[in-house]
């Protein structure tokens, strides 16, 4: 199914998401790619998490990798969004999914899953309007849930004094 902008309410600031209707459909420009793509329902919610990272939360646009190739079990796969750090290592994961799509134990194991390669800090779900962000510490194990994902500041530092 494609979306035209402003079909589903978003829980992410508007940054004015370029689209445009050609002859392939309904595209949304992706500033990281730096090229249209289709416009599903799924890259809406990617595309407004993208400006989102960049925008508001400092996150510089080079260091922001869209639909990054892991390998899984032998099998290829495609994260959705990776934050990496000044050095090349990945600092923050982000999973997302269409509008109409709940966040569930499924969703919270495919990021877990991947971020098993990645082996991120700070872990995102997003459907649009629900988020969940954490902070995974893997020395200990544990996962903590954070009331939002941290600045690009903060991720490099490994800082926590924003809750």
């Amino acid at each position: 199914m494609v979306i035209t902008p402003g079909s589903h309410l978003l829980d992410l600031p508007d940054h004015g998401v370029k689209t445009k209707h050609g002859e392939q459909g309904a595209q949304v420009f992706d500033p990281v790619r730096k090229r249209w793509v289709a416009l599903t329902p799924e890259e809406w919610v990617r595309q407004h998490v993208l400006n989102y990272l960049i925008i508001d939360l400092g996150c510089p646009v080079g260091l922001v990798g869209v639909e990054a190739p892991l390998t899984l079990n032998g099998m290829s796969k495609r994260a959705d969004i990776v934050v990496f750090g000044e050095g090349g290592s990945p600092m923050a994961l982000v999973e997302c999914k269409a509008p109409k799509v709940s966040i569930g134990q499924r969703t919270f194991e495919q990021a877990a899953r991947y971020n098993s390669v990645f082996r991120v800090r700070y872990l995102m779900v997003t459907n649009g309007s629900k988020h969940y962000c954490c902070s995974v510490d893997h020395q200990r194990n544990v996962v903590e849930f954070l009331p939002r994902l941290p600045n690009y500041s903060e991720m490099k530092a490994g800082s926590r004094t924003y809750l």
